[in-house]
Order: structure tokens, then C-alpha cells, then sequence
């Protein structure tokens, strides 16, 4: 199953693209989808779409896993993160491959076995999963490909296979 895991976001989204089977993971592509800043935000809207687009074409995923937002201090650019990730979500939708959402504290747990896990602790992880070297840059890829492990731990268990009958 390839999964993409993307890490929304306006100025960086983040996306990792891993193979799973039987438990078994590896990293297949990572990277960034990057719009410069001061440009015209619905521009960079349309940029962040037309490149989802693009990477779903390319990528050709059995599943999307996107993380859902938390809107920390600053609500402003959650509402930003908030529209592109819409974007994102109406490009997976007409690309007609299936989307799942997860929590931040959901991909910790997933990863780390600890939902209160610190970032470092979730990249190490994810390193470790993959037998990685060192982890793809930029973080905003690292955390993408963490929540497409996310998925592919969460959608193999027995709660999941039930659920999904």
C-alpha cells in the first residue's frame, strides 16, 4: 500500500510518500510544496492545489493522511493552514483517492507509542522505522512522512480492518 502522508501548510507543505506492507515500511519520496512569501495569499492557494495535483498524479497513493490542525497561539496562521489545507483536501477528493485525518497526538502515539512524545522523539522514530540514515529535510517533510506511518500502523490493526468492513 502507498500511502502520502502531508503536513499542510501555506508558505511549506510537507509530504512523504512510504510503502508499507505486512509492517514493513520504507520511503519512497519526500519533499516540500513551498510558495514564496508576499506573494498574493489565493495565489499561493492555487499553488499549493496545482502541485497536489501533480504530486497525486505522479505519486498515484492508495490513501492520503493529513494532519488535522491545532490552532496553537496564533489563530491567524492557523486560518491560513486552515485554507490551504482545504485546497489540499478538494485536490485529494477529485483525484478520487480516499483521505484520512489523524491528530497530532494520534501520529505520536502511532509512531512513538506515547501521544505526549516530543518532536525529536517522533523524528527519531521515523528514522528508526525507516532505517533511515538521517531524516529528509525540510522538518515539514519529516512530520508528512510521519503521518503516512501513522496511517499505515493505525489502518492494519484489527480495530481498523473491522471498521473499515
Amino acid at each position: 500500500m502507498k500511502i502520502l502522508g502531508i503536513d499542510p501548510g501555506y508558505g511549506t507543505t510537507g509530504f512523504g510518500l512510504v510503502e508499507g506492507a505486512r509492517g514493513q515500511f520504507s520511503l519512497i519520496r519526500s519533499g516540500a510544496i513551498t510558495t514564496p512569501p508576499g506573494m498574493d495569499f489565493s495565489a499561493r492557494l492555487e499553488i499549493v492545489y496545482e502541485d497536489m495535483k501533480k504530486l497525486l498524479e505522479l505519486s498515484k497513493p492508495d490513501a492520503v493522511a493529513v494532519e488535522e490542525l491545532f490552532f496553537g497561539q496564533n489563530v491567524t496562521t492557523g486560518i491560513g493552514v486552515a485554507q490551504s489545507r482545504g485546497v489540499i483536501l478538494l485536490a485529494v477528493r477529485q483525484a478520487g483517492v480516499k483521505v484520512y485525518q489523524y491528530k497530532p497526538m494520534q501520529v505520536k502515539q502511532a509512531v512513538v507509542g506515547y501521544g505526549n512524545a516530543t518532536k525529536h522523539q517522533v523524528m527519531d522514530m521515523t528514522r528508526r522505522i525507516l532505517h533511515l540514515e538521517a531524516l529528509p529535510k525540510p522538518d515539514d517533510a519529516a512530520d508528512a512522512i510521519a503521518i503516512a506511518l501513522c496511517h499505515g500502523r493505525s489502518s492494519t490493526s484489527l480495530l481498523a480492518q473491522i471498521q473499515n468492513k
